[in-house]
């Protein structure tokens, strides 16, 4: 062993990639290698040789690698010399032109000691692969080797032998070698794999720089361009092996490692994306699995901290992934949108779409960490930034392009949709498409007024859009901003696409039995320390001694339970004077040492409500609404609740500024109020009561007065009100994104309901017949007789039959379902009877339509029509 020496580690420095001919012939250039290394310093020609070697591996130029394989003879001994690792000593040996490398170190071990996984042999600035022969390595006769060592200080040695003995194996299959082989491949890679998994300690954290390093050496013996060449090669079962590998690789990646490490492994990817790209083609099955799966992993990561410009990496194998690196595939993935949209179907595909948003996030994070960006990217600036301004010029023309594509395509869509019916003509990915476009827009000086302005011009399509493919848990934010582009419909869908969706299991029902002489008490009792998880999961209702159960039920019970809470004889709430529909909290709620409570279920039921699209028969006043949605107050908004005080407020700031200021008003910063009986006088600010309101701050005096009266007298209870609505909707985020994305009048039209007349022709034309026909006399008699109803009449009715008291906005086509008559086979001397949960009335063939207007006549009595038919 004295020819064997320690080591010491190298300072690193940047690794370089050569450009690859086209014949697909590769050869690794690594202007140094951490892991193999001369330790005589004074050898200079050594470490001129060491600090500037290629290392051979396997994959050679075609030409090179067949090179000398005739027939082994007597003529074939070669003698070629071994320069010892340190002392200048040099071995003499002998050996054939068909003998392997291997061959070779197993005799320096034989001569030295040194085992043979600690050796590594260079000749003419390359490492010799161990299955090479000397002939595919060009050694020819006195040819001058050099033996290396593999650091000391490594701490992977096994990972490098694993990694060798990948690659070998890989040679031996594009040379036509397969038995073994791809076994050897599999199980190889498995090994490395589960080093990977063994960096994660007993707590469930991970060694990233040893993982990182790990991955370096996967990198610097070129395993990802082997495994393409393997995918390349025209042997039988190369490719499957290769691409099972490749997946398997990346699969077991993102499962064995969580996110925020198995990003690292981006690098390998990005390695396979690169030569499958220029082996095989961009729509090459592997190739699109290997780019999206790239763009899973660089999706989240934050630039500046992994993702830097070139000129900031030292070596791109450190974990490190740049800009330049991924902007390519925005560029690629953008063309194929423009293809898609271009194409006569107009269907760009989600995997693609999908992959365009992944790659297209860290780049948006980038250009918002340049110093000259100023919350957007200033056009004159475009040409001459610090960085990207390659990589931002190309952004701002793919925009334009896919802009104008886009628009283009939802004009024809718009002319689509004025025929009967509605089909889906591709469009299924515009939505997603234009969420992309906006958030390139904003990067840009006045690109989103432009992008707001072409859909202005496309709105009816964008309203389509939003209805038909807007879906629960997608980020449908960037619309709220400009929700004057949509109407009750589009917006309604997007309000619910924020709240969770039902679930019906009937396992996992919340059950009730509510007695309707104590419904609120009730009520409030099945849902104060109910878990809100299972009130989300579904509610079964039922009324004390009536045998109805089901959806019809529980409608009934929201409309009731509301109607309580809402009642102004209970005191939670106040109706306003000049619409008695609309209510706000009660600032003298505190009557009821409960009231808190109660509002807190109050914010339960209305969430519930909503999400069961039931019509409660109320809305809220405009002050309120605009708290539920996180806004500030102003006078217009007070206009319902509290006429008297906005007159008051309207008449201060509209008076001259000289009578104010003559003190005719009498004004101090302090209103009274009435509490429990008695009058007290509460100041607007700290000594309010001895400021003067005059013509300089009675502004700020009727902007406080307005604060106090409907903010912060109720602020406790709108407090519990909003804590539980956001039980139920989880969390505040969803709340303010709920009401945001409404006008006060869409949730009038949820809550309340339908302000029309019903009409009976809409009620005909949405109603269905089972064991009658529209012919039938009877038939025609009901609908006769319903037209002849008073409107109060016509709402017991729709009561009786369906448990609604309300109809959608839509009207009956609003509905979840059609109604249906049936026909039954009772008595004719029976009353009908429904089924609420289905939308059904039963009734018998009456003879004659006196003896059917009778019947209904005893149904549409309130007192009869408030209470259920059988189940």
């Amino acid at each position: 062993m004295s020819s064997y020496t320690e080591f010491f580690h190298p300072q690193r420095t940047k690794r370089k990639f050569d450009d690859y001919d086209d014949d697909i012939i590769f050869i690794h250039k690594n202007t140094t290698n951490p892991n193999y290394y001369n330790s005589n310093p004074d050898d200079s020609n050594n470490n001129e040789i060491i600090s500037d070697h290629h290392f051979i591996h396997p994959i050679t130029r075609q030409h090179e690698s067949l090179a000398s394989t005739s027939t082994s003879s007597s003529s074939d001994r070669i003698q070629f010399f071994v320069r010892m690792i340190s002392g200048g000593k040099t071995l003499v040996l002998y050996g054939k032109k068909d003998d392997t490398v291997k061959l070779i170190h197993e005799k320096i071990q034989a001569v030295t000691g040194i085992p043979i996984i600690e050796q590594r042999l260079i000749y003419r600035g390359r490492q010799l692969q161990w299955e090479s022969s000397l002939a595919e390595c060009s050694i020819k006769n006195d040819a001058g080797l050099h033996l290396v060592g593999r650091m000391r200080s490594t701490e992977h040695p096994k990972v490098w032998q694993v990694i060798d003995g990948l690659v070998n194996s890989i040679y031996r299959m594009c040379k036509g070698e397969i038995g073994g082989c791809i076994k050897s491949v599999k199980s190889r890679l498995d090994e490395f794999l589960g080093m990977m998994k063994k960096n994660e300690n007993e707590n469930g954290e991970f060694n990233a720089v040893s993982l990182n390093t790990e991955l370096s050496i996967f990198q610097s013996l070129c395993v990802p361009l082997a495994l393409v060449m393997l995918y390349m090669s025209p042997h039988k079962g190369n490719k499957e092996c290769a691409a099972e590998s490749i997946r398997h690789f990346i699969d077991s990646s993102t499962s064995l490692l969580p996110k925020h490490i198995y990003s690292q492994c981006g690098n390998v990817v990005l390695d396979f994306c690169k030569f499958l790209s220029r082996a095989a083609t961009q729509d090459d099955p592997l190739y699109i699995y290997c780019r999206s799966n790239l763009g899973s992993m660089v999706e989240d990561v934050m630039i500046g901290r992994c993702l830097r410009n070139r000129d900031t990496c030292s070596n791109r194998t450190s974990g490190v992934i740049t800009v330049e690196d991924i902007f390519p595939f925005v560029g690629e993935l953008a063309n194929k949108l423009s293809e898609g949209l271009g194409s006569g179907n107009g269907s760009p595909s989600s995997s693609d779409v999908r992959d365009f948003a992944a790659f297209l996030r860290p780049i948006r994070v980038a250009i918002k960490d340049l110093p000259e960006y100023g919350g957007y990217i200033l056009k004159p600036m475009m040409f001459n930034l610090s960085r990207y301004s390659d990589e931002i010029n190309i952004l701002y023309m793919l925009f334009l392009e896919l802009m104008d594509k886009v628009c283009k395509c939802m004009e024809k869509m718009e002319g689509e949709l004025v025929r009967e019916p509605k089909t889906d003509g591709g469009w299924d990915q515009y939505l997603a498409i234009l969420k992309e476009l906006h958030s390139i827009a904003k990067l840009y000086e006045g690109l989103e007024d432009s992008f707001w302005s072409s859909i202005k011009a496309v709105k009816v399509s964008f309203r389509y859009l939003i209805v038909r493919y807007a879906k629960r848990g997608e980020d449908c934010k960037w619309i709220i901003e400009h929700k004057d582009l949509l109407d009750f419909e589009s917006r309604r869908h997007l309000a619910m696409m924020f709240l969770p969706e039902m679930n019906d299991e009937y396992e996992e029902l919340h059950e009730m039995l509510i007695d309707r002489s104590k419904l609120l008490a009730h009520s409030y009792e099945y849902f104060a320390h109910a878990d809100s998880e299972k009130l989300r999961g579904g509610l079964f209702m039922e009324f004390t001694n009536e045998e109805a159960t089901g959806p019809g039920v529980l409608r009934e019970w929201f409309f009731l339970v509301c109607q309580e809470i809402f009642n102004p004889q209970n005191a939670l709430f106040v109706a306003c004077p000049n619409d008695r529909r609309r209510f706000f909290p009660n600032p003298a709620s505190k009557v009821d040492p409960l009231h808190l409570k109660y509002f807190k279920f109050a914010g339960r039921v209305i969430a519930l409500a909503l999400m069961h699209k039931v019509q409660v028969g109320i809305v809220f006043d405009r002050a309120f609404f605009m708290q539920l949605a996180g806004s500030g107050i102003s006078l217009e908004d007070i206009k319902d609740a509290d006429p008297y005080l906005y007159s008051s407020c309207k008449q201060i700031l509209d008076m001259d500024p000289s009578v104010v200021d003559q003190d005719v008003l009498g004004l101090t910063f302090a209103r009274e109020i009435e509490e429990l009986g008695c009058i007290k006088v509460v100041e607007l600010f700290a000594d309010g009561k001895n400021i003067v309101v005059n013509s300089r701050n009675r502004e700020e005096y009727v902007e406080l007065l307005i604060q106090h009266s409907f903010v912060t007298s109720v602020s406790e209870q709108v407090t519990q009100f909003v804590e539980g609505f956001e039980d139920i909707v989880r969390g505040p985020k969803t709340r303010k994104l709920f009401f945001k994305s409404l006008e006060l009048e869409d949730l009038d039209g949820m809550l309340h309901g339908s302000e029309s007349s019903m009409s009976v022709e809409d009620w005909k034309a949405n109603t269905e017949y089972n064991g009658y026909k529209e012919t039938d006399d009877q038939i025609d008699w009901f609908w006769k007789i319903v037209g002849e109803m008073t409107v109060k009449q016509q709402q017991v009715l729709l009561s009786f039959w369906t448990s609604l008291k309300h109809l959608p906005v839509e009207g009956f086509s609003g509905l979840a379902s059609k109604l249906h008559i049936y026909k039954s086979n009772d008595s004719i001397d029976l009353l009908p009877s429904s089924h609420t949960c289905f939308y059904r009335i039963c009734f018998p063939a009456y003879p004659s339509m006196a003896v059917m207007r009778e019947r209904l006549n005893i149904i549409t009595q309130e007192h009869v029509g408030c209470s259920f038919g059988t189940w």
